[in-house]
């Protein structure tokens, strides 16, 4: 089976786990996910099936929208309400504190990953350090915070729905977030809502997809690789050509039929038949190949 599937992960289960169960309800040996979700977030996480895992990066759409839940007064080592707590602290916030505190956290900014992340430093995982007691210096990433919006305060609690640019740690904004108030602040819920441009809901839980499996229609959950990537334009190539590119080969830009500008490329067969991704990198450049779908 080839495609993706847009799964809606459980709480208290790794994205590890997660991808294994729907692999394995779903009787595909290859599968991986496009973004790590924490063992307690539950929500989009979108899984690419069979020959589709060779474009996980590829996919045009990175941006992410979560829902959280922020408690006020504490801080622990993972950040969120999961960790061994270091501090407890007394609240005494109003929401227009709040909202002020929030605004510098939109849009462009610096953000320092947690210690408890799948980062790797010199090849080792920062969470498996942060187990050790070993906490070292992280490089400030930089990432977009699109939209925040807070509601539901009580004085001490919380909710935010965030849409950001790849690669955002909710669980360290909400430790900034409570940094800025002076009380310290952990995560205790996260759903993401949105991810690669698909939502939840159009997500599967794994008794949906078990259902599907059942009835005989598990393509009911698949979208196809083609649909993803339908936001990079097209260029239709010969037959010869086709057979180059497959082989990964490049294609002279003076061959192409048409003016393509410098950008990433869906490249079709003259059947129509999708071969893959290739790359226009320099004012009429060769056709470059990106990725090549294979067949299973």
């Amino acid at each position: 089976m080839t495609g993706i599937i847009c799964l809606d992960k459980p709480c208290n289960m790794t994205s590890f786990m997660a991808v294994k169960k729907a692999s394995r309800i779903l009787g595909v040996k290859k599968a991986g996910h496009t973004g790590t979700l924490d063992p307690m977030a539950s929500g989009v996480l979108v899984v690419m099936l069979g020959n589709c895992t060779r474009f996980i990066e590829l996919l045009p759409e990175h941006r992410k929208s979560y829902i959280a839940k922020v408690k006020l007064g504490l801080t622990t080592d993972t950040l969120d309400i999961t960790g061994k707590v270091l501090t407890e602290n007394p609240v005494n916030v109003t929401e227009e504190q709040l909202l002020k505190a929030v605004e510098q956290f939109k849009g462009e900014i610096l953000q320092t990953p947690p210690m408890y992340s799948a980062i790797k430093k010199d090849g080792e995982r920062l969470y498996d350090l942060a187990r050790k007691g070993i906490e070292i210096e992280r490089e400030q990433r930089k990432i977009t915070i699109e939209d925040l919006r807070i509601f539901d305060f009580n004085g001490t609690d919380f909710s935010m729905e965030v849409t950001c640019s790849a690669g955002t740690y909710i669980r360290s904004l909400c430790d900034d977030i409570g940094r800025v108030l002076g009380c310290g602040a952990v995560m205790s819920e996260l759903t993401r809502t949105a991810a690669n441009g698909f939502s939840l809901e159009f997500s599967f839980s794994l008794e949906e997809l078990e259902y599907l499996v059942e009835k005989g229609k598990p393509q009911l959950a698949v979208v196809s690789l083609e649909k993803a990537l339908m936001s990079y334009p097209e260029i239709v190539v010969t037959e010869p050509q086709a057979r180059r590119f497959h082989n990964g080969g490049e294609l002279g830009y003076e061959r192409l039929h048409g003016d393509f500008p410098v950008g990433i490329y869906r490249v079709y067969s003259p059947e129509r038949k999708l071969l893959g991704l290739g790359e226009i990198l320099t004012e009429k450049g060769d056709l470059t190949v990106r990725r090549v779908l294979v067949d299973e």
